[in-house]
This record gives structure tokens, sequence and C-alpha cells, in this order.
């Protein structure tokens, strides 16, 4: 094949040595895209075909475009990264000499400053597209485009205030050149980044700006449809990071009719007449993929675990069809946050062992990428912690909830850490200083904390020490300041847990029916979640309930379903004890393993809530 090829080359030389440029260059370029398309591309001999243009000397035009060409398909399919820079950067520098080359100009400023970002040069990245911008203004799909990927590259360093004014000045050239599908893109891409920023006075009149914007714009019905989706993925995720499980749902079910009405929609191949208009926010697939995670995300605040179960497997499965299609870095992303949801289901439904299973792919998926482990390794590091009491293993949990904390300044997730911490620290019994120290540190934290579930699971925090410490009325006010909030937001799991903790203080008070008037509603609570823990817990107090009030059919009946609790728990114990995974839970820094020892057993023993 290589032989025939080399023929041809030589064929084509000869031929066309008395005929224009163009054709043999039109011969040599449909020879190298046919080796590129080719299943398996036959990349070798596609670059092969490239070069042999310089033999002809062609002129500055075309050896700009050979250079692109070949830089493209030596990054995207080889790992020959420095020919391809070497070939990137004589495109760009020959390209500035020649007028009205911008195609070929902008492509290769925005494809090398791309190379140079995966080579950890971002202070080569960042000069050349800002001139790449001072220079695109008469060219707005170029310019816009540049804009986003400036802004995206700030974004990646965590400097999200150099992002906002590009993201800012984008909307406000797409305003000038009248693309206001573009602007609405500019102006929601910033809003994400103020959200992120907690900057939430900015974020509303800018929301409800894109809100008009979407709402007037009649443009191709799946841009607007997507926009829409955009702006509501934004109102959502801002509720849910606001703890506000109840207030969030009229924007989901908005989001969910948004998404079913672009999945009837057939794309429509006609280009924008706006040149500006050249873009979209995410294919119709990654933004179903995206609703349904926003979906799990509320299902799992809110307590309804099977519901998230349903979506969480609904959406894996989507993921792995496109991932077989797609390389997209969100894809992974979407991952983890997913596995990191259902994970904390797992462990309130009592399956510790798939929840283990399910760290472990997570782990995988940190030595597939960096970003996603300097991204979530806290997270990781917090879903051990929470594993590590759920098996009693308290020193391991500890040092997850510590590794967690010196890997995060995300104010939410800090505060998320510390709450587990300080449980922690109650269970053992002993540590009360570092309790009333975490209590004082959680306390100046929730003033500053916009997650009122995260304030109401302080409260609720405060009456589970104030009950270890015997001071029962303390208690009881921080429980009712948690009943209040969670009712009010519908935090179906913290509803639960402060039921039961009440109905256990009123029975420890001798006040049997201002017990039994708690302790019903939470196993009831608990059962529709399902939370086992607090069915255990209840189910305990309710067997003691009814034995000290002489219900001896009562007791037997609650008696019997401690017992199932128990086995079951016993059984998911043992069972995730056995694994290989449990090993992660001394792992404290750097990558996750992922060739782990099997365990003998179960090294530690099953015991209560209390």
């Amino acid at each position: 094949e290589s032989n025939c090829s080399t023929a041809s080359f030589k064929t084509i030389k000869m031929a066309t040595a008395t005929e224009a440029p163009e054709s043999w260059y039109l011969a040599l370029l449909g020879f190298a895209e046919h080796f590129r398309t080719s299943s398996p591309p036959k990349i070798r001999l596609c670059v092969h075909c490239l070069k042999a243009v310089f033999q002809f000397k062609p002129t500055q035009r075309i050896e700009a475009r050979t250079h692109l060409q070949l830089g493209s398909v030596l990054y995207q399919h080889t790992k020959n990264i420095e020919l391809a820079r070497t070939h990137l950067e004589k495109a760009w520098f020959i390209s500035q000499q020649i007028p009205q080359f911008e195609d070929v100009q902008f492509e290769a400023a925005s494809l090398l400053s791309e190379l140079y970002c995966q080579q950890n040069l971002v202070d080569s990245a960042k000069p050349l597209l800002r001139k790449a911008i001072q220079i695109s203004q008469q060219t707005p799909y170029w310019h816009c485009r540049l804009l986003f990927q400036l802004a995206q590259l700030h974004t990646l360093e965590k400097d999200l205030v150099s992002a906002c004014d590009l993201l800012g000045v984008g909307a406000e050239y797409a305003r000038v050149v009248g693309s206001e599908y573009t602007r609405a893109l500019f102006l929601l891409s910033k809003g994400m980044l103020l959200l992120m920023e907690r900057k939430l006075s900015e974020v509303h009149p800018l929301l409800t700006l894109c809100s008009t914007i979407v709402e007037n714009w009649h443009g191709n019905p799946i841009q607007k449809e997507s926009l829409r989706v955009f702006f509501l993925v934004l109102q959502v995720t801002h509720y849910l990071d606001a703890g506000q499980i109840k207030s969030v749902k009229p924007c989901l079910k908005q989001l969910q009719q948004c998404i079913q009405t672009i999945s009837t929609l057939h794309d429509d191949e006609i280009l924008p007449s706006n040149s500006a208009d050249l873009f979209h926010w995410l294919p119709k697939e990654h933004m179903c993929v995206l609703v349904y995670l926003v979906t799990v995300m509320h299902s799992m605040q809110a307590g309804y675990l099977e519901k998230a179960q349903k979506y969480t497997d609904k959406a894996l499965m989507q993921l792995e069809k496109l991932k077989m299609l797609d390389s997209s870095p969100i894809l992974p992303t979407f991952q983890v946050i997913l596995l990191e949801h259902i994970i904390m289901c797992r462990l309130v439904t009592g399956h510790k062992a798939t929840a283990l299973q399910e760290i472990s792919q997570v782990c995988q998926l940190f030595h597939q990428s960096s970003r996603l482990f300097t991204n979530h390794a806290a997270q990781l590091h917090t879903l051990l912690g929470l594993y590590c009491i759920s098996v009693n293993c308290m020193d391991n949990a500890e040092a997850q909830f510590t590794a967690a904390l010196q890997m995060t300044t995300h104010q939410e997730l800090w505060t998320f850490i510390v709450t587990n911490l300080a449980s922690v620290y109650i269970r053992e019994g002993n540590r009360q200083q570092e309790v009333l120290s975490l209590l004082r540190l959680s306390t100046n934290v929730c003033l500053l904390c916009s997650s009122h579930c995260l304030r109401a699971a302080a409260f609720y925090i405060r009456g589970l020490f104030s009950f270890f410490e015997g001071r029962y009325n303390e208690a009881k006010r921080f429980l009712r300041e948690t009943l209040k909030m969670s009712n009010a937001e519908d935090l179906n799991r913290l509803t639960a847990c402060s039921l039961v903790l009440l109905g256990h203080i009123f029975f420890v008070l001798g006040n049997h029916r201002e017990s039994s008037n708690m302790v019903v509603p939470a196993m009831q609570l608990a059962s529709k979640i399902p939370d086992m823990s607090v069915q255990l817990w209840s189910s305990a107090l309710l067997k003691d309930l009814n034995k000290s009030c002489g219900n001896t059919i009562d007791a037997h009946e609650a008696a019997q379903m401690h017992q199932t609790f128990s086995q079951q728990l016993l059984q998911d114990h043992m069972a995730a004890c056995s694994l290989p995974e449990h090993n992660l839970i001394g792992w404290t820094e750097g990558l996750p393993p992922v060739q782990l020892q099997p365990q003998n057993g179960p090294t530690t023993g099953l015991t209560s809530l209390l």
C-alpha cells in the first residue's frame, strides 16, 4: 500500500508539472482526506500526502493552510505534539502576513493555544489568544470563539474575575454585531461563573436580563430551547446550592419539560445568517444527561432516594453510549458527579458494599484524568469518611475528613465536611473540646453560608451534641429549629433524623406519649426515603416504648422489625468490610490506589447510630 501511494505521488508530480497549482494541490489534499477518514484512519499516509505539498513550492496561502492541516492532524491523531506545535506556529506566523486569510489565521491561533495549554505553557497561550482577539474584531465568529476560549482558560486557572470580564466584553460585542443569541450565551456563561463565586447580588439582575433576551429571541428552535435549558439549569443549581429543595420544584419541572421539547425537535441544517450565531452550548444528548444529573441532585437532597437511583441508572446508561462515540471531557465529569450522589444514596439505604464498588469506579476515572482528580479528590475523601462512619471506623473517618478539608476552599463542601467531622467526635464521646471548637467554627461559617440545608444540619449537630452531653432542653431547642427549617424546604432526611432524636430525648425523660408522636412519623418517613439507620434506630425505640407502655404485641412487632434491619445491616457490613476496596479507608494522600489486596474478613464491629 505504501509503495502504491509513493508511485501515485511521483505520477502526480510529473503529470502536473505544467498544470495549474490548484490541481496538484487538490489531488494531494484528496488523498490526505481519504487516508484520514479511512476506517481505521491511515494517519501516516495522510501526513505523507500533506508533506508532499511543500515539494511543489506552493504559494503562501497553500503553505500556511497545509501547516495548519498537518498541525491539526498530528495534534489530534498522534503523540507527536512537538511536531504539531512546529507546524501550527508556522501556520500562525505565515497567515499573519496574508491579507483576508482569517479562517486559517484564527484557527491556527485557537488550536495552537489549546496545544500550549496541554503542554502547561499557559503563559504562551494567553498572549497568543489576546493578540488573536485584538485583530479579529472584523470577524464576528472568530472574535466570539476566541473570547470564549480565553475565558475558559482563565476559568481553568480559577481566575474567575478575568473570565467574567472577558464574557462581559463578548456579550457587548455580540449585541453590537446584532447577535442576541450569542449575547445570551456570553451572559449565561458569566452568570454560571458568578454563581461559582457566590456573587448572588450580581447574578439575579443578570439572570433576569437573560430571561428577557431568551424569551424575545426568535431563531432556530433548538438554539432557543438550548438557551432556555442553560438558563433553567443555572436557576435549578442556584436553588440546590442554597438547599432550597421545595422552592426549586417549579424550575426543575420547567427544565424537564424543556428537555422533552428539545428531544422532539429535529436538527436544522440551515446555517444562521449571522456568523456570530454559529455556536451551541451543549449537544442535545449532553443536555439530557445534565437534566438527569440535576434531577438526581434534587432527589438526593430531598430524600427521594429510589427516584435518585432510577435517574442515575438512566444517566449512566446514556453516558456509556455517548462515551463510545464522544471524547468530550464533560462526560467523565458528569459521570463522577453522578457517582458521588449515588454513593451517598447507597450509604443511606444500607448498600455499603455497592457504594465501595462505585467509589472504586471514581478512583479509576481519577487515574484517567488528572483534572478530575484535582477537582474531585476532596469529594472522594468526604465520601470515604461517610463510609467509615457507616462501618464504625471512626479514626479512618477523621483522617478522611481531615484530608478533604485540606483539599477544598469551597464553602459549602467545607461546611458539610466540618459538620460530619463533628458527628465523628460526638460519637467517640471523649472529644468535647474538639466538638466545641468545630461547632464554633461551623456556626461562624454558616452565618456566611447560603445553604439552607447546611444551616439546618448545623442545628441538628448541635442538638446531637447537647443530647450526648445530657442537656436535653437545649437539645430540644436546637432540634425544633432543625425541624422548622427542614419542613420549610422538604428536607426529608433531616426531618426523620430530628424526629427520631427528639423521640429518644422524650423517651429518656419519661414522656412516652410525646416520644411516640415523634418516633412513629420518623419511622414512616425513614421507610419512605428509605434510610436504613433511622429505621433501625426508630424500631429500637418503638420496641422499648411499647414494652414500657405494656403493649406486648406492638413491642414484639417492633422487635421483629429491629431484628430484620439489624440482620440486613450486618450482612451488608460484613460484605463491605470483606471487599478489597475497603482498604481505601487508609488512603489519605496522592492518587488513590487501584490495585488493592483482598480482605481476610471484616475488621470492625457493627454499632447503631447511638
